[in-house]
């Protein structure tokens, strides 16, 4: 059964950095696409980045970008999310996803059509 788990939320400052860890288990890691999605109170689920189960294309969403970096290691079943300069406007519970399909695209949107495997999110709040 394809699951996935995040780790490494937390609480910082604004300007500062965090790194989130997707762990999956269940399923043929590396031939799946995988990516990390928010969700801010009252607000919708939203892409933040997408990677390609080769770990050779990314897909940067407009929430996010040029403040994060994705990057998986296939020999470690995990997925990484490396946010910088972090903004209040930020705080949100972060979902890592899954594509239930092998040899995807690469692309948060098509993932989503999907829809995703969800993990169960972790929490990042940042404080002005």
């Amino acid at each position: 059964q394809l699951q996935v788990m995040e780790s490494g939320g937390g609480s910082v400052q604004a300007g500062g950095s965090l790194k989130l860890t997707c762990t999956g288990s269940g399923f043929p890691f590396d031939e799946h696409d995988m990516g990390w999605f928010r969700q801010a109170p009252g607000k919708g689920r939203e892409a933040v980045a997408c990677i390609k189960w080769s770990g050779t294309d990314t897909d940067y969403e407009d929430a996010m970008l040029g403040r994060v970096t994705i990057s998986r290691d296939n020999t470690q079943n995990t997925i990484s999310l490396q946010m910088f300069n972090l903004k209040p406007e930020d705080t949100a519970m972060y979902y890592c996803a899954a594509d239930p399909v092998r040899y995807g695209l690469g692309y948060c949107s098509v993932m989503l059509r999907k829809p995703p495997v969800w993990g169960q999110g972790t929490q990042v709040t940042v404080s002005s």
